[in-house]
């Protein structure tokens, strides 16, 4: 289940009562009068099931509490109530399989930002491919998977897409290209810096990298793996399970192929730096889309963000000021 809690201003309280008593996913209501201080108003809380959560945001940002107060939702990790299992049991659908748009919305919208710390781990994620490559290690090409964040974006411009949130889009994709130039340009500067100090020859690719070469080898499989993962990884992200985003980092050679692809232009190997590029845009192509279209099959007719086109354009404004409305 979810925590909410909303701050109302003293007018909107009865009509938010009004809501939460009629959702049949809502349980523990409780009321605080005048407790809000800034903005000033009352404190509603209730706990929801997940699959009824997305209908009560839509009705209350119907109210514009959004605009006059704030909705936030916690995630409950446990709940012994008999009035909350109750709930979970009216509420109609499976919590699994429940989409809340404005978590998801949120959630992608956080992780799209160009960051120190996104940054940070794309590059160390390079490198560590880079080292992969160069020392022919199939397992540290995996650490390098591991280490990268870039499914956060690609996820953010799938959502996007889905939502008509050009701004989402916009953000996450200035934050993958300018992420990866940076990475595959520190990379490539390390690279000529380990090889003038004598760590690997400028043959070093020449001398076979069997155990690496799946990084630019691109076919139809290429493909087919990233659709895999992508799917995967946006089931994991509307169903709230996250352990899952753990294969599909060490399912798709993002990283990997730009990490190959820095140590290849380094060494002059431009057909395996062609190649390596190759795999990168076809693997970030195959995951978009599948993300995108498992997002369309799961909306079913719910518009995302559950609050139509004002809503959105309220959502998007938050997200500029670094405030974004729900945390799941």
């Amino acid at each position: 289940m979810l925590h909410l809690r909303v701050v109302c201003p003293a007018e909107r309280t009865e009509d938010v009562l009004r809501v939460l008593r009629a959702a049949p996913g809502a349980t523990h209501l409780v009321l605080l009068r005048g407790a809000a201080l800034d903005p000033v108003g009352d404190v509603v809380e209730a706990e929801i099931a997940r699959e009824a959560t997305d209908e009560v945001l839509s009705e209350l940002c119907r109210l514009g509490v959004d605009h006059s107060g704030g909705i936030t939702l916690e995630t409950i990790d446990t709940a012994l109530s008999d009035a909350a299992d109750r709930a979970e049991e009216a509420a109609p659908g499976e919590g699994a399989d429940a989409v809340v748009w404005e978590e998801l919305i949120a959630r992608t919208g956080e992780e799209s930002r160009l960051s120190v710390t996104f940054q940070a781990f794309l590059t160390i994620a390079c490198l560590l491919a880079a080292v992969g490559a160069v020392t022919n290690s199939a397992i540290t090409v995996v650490g390098a998977m591991v280490v990268g964040p870039e499914f956060g974006p690609l996820a953010a411009v799938a959502v996007g897409l889905v939502g008509r949130r050009w701004d989402l889009v916009r953000r996450a994709a200035f934050a993958l290209v300018a992420g990866f130039l940076l990475a595959t340009g520190v990379t490539a500067a390390a690279t000529v810096l380990a090889e003038g100090v004598g760590l690997f020859g400028p043959g070093v690719l020449d001398q076979g990298a069997q155990q690496v070469d799946f990084v630019f080898q691109v076919g139809p499989f290429s493909l087919i793996v990233a659709m895999l993962a992508g799917a995967a990884g946006m089931l994991a992200m509307t169903s709230a399970k996250s352990a899952a985003l753990v294969g599909v980092f060490i399912s798709v050679t993002t990283v990997p192929a730009a990490g190959f692809a820095a140590v290849a232009a380094v060494l002059g190997r431009w057909d395996l730096c062609g190649r390596s590029l190759a795999q990168l845009v076809v693997n970030m192509v195959g995951i978009v889309l599948a993300a995108w279209l498992v997002l369309v099959l799961r909306r079913s007719g719910s518009s995302v963000g559950g609050r139509g086109s004002r809503g959105g354009r309220a959502t998007a404004r938050r997200e500029d000021n670094g405030r974004p409305l729900a945390k799941g």
